[in-house]
């Protein structure tokens, strides 16, 4: 069974939870002061097995199982969605590397609202958006040449020019706030992706280059 599967299950079942008991989701929401100041290290996890709405969950879970382990086209291996990709590539240790790129995203993609907010009683984040973006951003270092298309970009083109779009608005949206999003989450998962798979096996960086070079 992948990993990816658990995830939806565990965070739908939780999400759902939360929809209906404000007390739990509370509990579980990211609150950098509770974080700093009452030592509830947990919640840089849990919050992102909470989701403030339907669409949220789904659209956070559909890009997961998306990237995660759904059949891309364009090949039988170079196209592969990340967590069987990585099962190939690496055995058995692909379980453990696509878990840590998913709970380190969780963690990673927090830092920022960690010490910007850590004084701020009112600042509440929640969702999986960080870690869904180490997904993707995972996915696209290792095929950069597959086209992808997004709900608000909803035109295929390669992975390897939507990779820096998305960076370029995530950077400059969460420069001018006002979104109600975490944009800067979504920014530090995406970097915190490519940085651990290149950490992982730096050569996914050398054959990124030469890819793009002969696409």
């Amino acid at each position: 069974m992948y990993i990816t599967y658990l995830l939806l299950v565990v965070t739908i079942a939780i999400s759902v939870k939360g929809f209906s008991d404000n007390a739990f989701k509370w509990k579980l929401m990211f609150n950098p002061y509770n974080v700093i100041h009452n030592k509830e290290w947990y919640r840089s996890f849990t919050h992102a097995f909470i989701h403030a709405d339907w669409t949220h969950l789904l659209f956070n879970m559909f890009v997961l199982w998306s990237f995660g382990v759904q059949s891309q086209p364009g090949g039988p291996y170079k196209h592969l969605s990340l967590e069987p990709k990585l099962l190939d590539m690496y055995g058995t240790k692909g379980y453990l590397y696509f878990g840590c790129l998913y709970l380190g995203g969780i963690l990673f993609s927090n830092l920022i609202a960690l010490q910007k907010h850590r004084d701020n009683i009112h600042y509440n984040s929640l969702g999986a958006s960080g870690a869904v973006m180490s997904v993707l951003f995972a996915y696209v270092l290792m095929n950069p040449t597959a086209t992808i298309a997004l709900i608000f970009f909803p035109v295929p083109i390669p992975a390897y020019i939507m990779g820096p779009l998305i960076l370029v608005a995530e950077y400059f949206m969460s420069k001018r706030g006002g979104t109600g999003i975490a944009h800067d989450a979504h920014f530090v998962g995406a970097i915190y992706g490519i940085l651990f798979m290149t950490i992982v096996d730096y050569q996914l960086l050398i054959e990124f280059f030469s890819k793009i070079g002969g696409s």
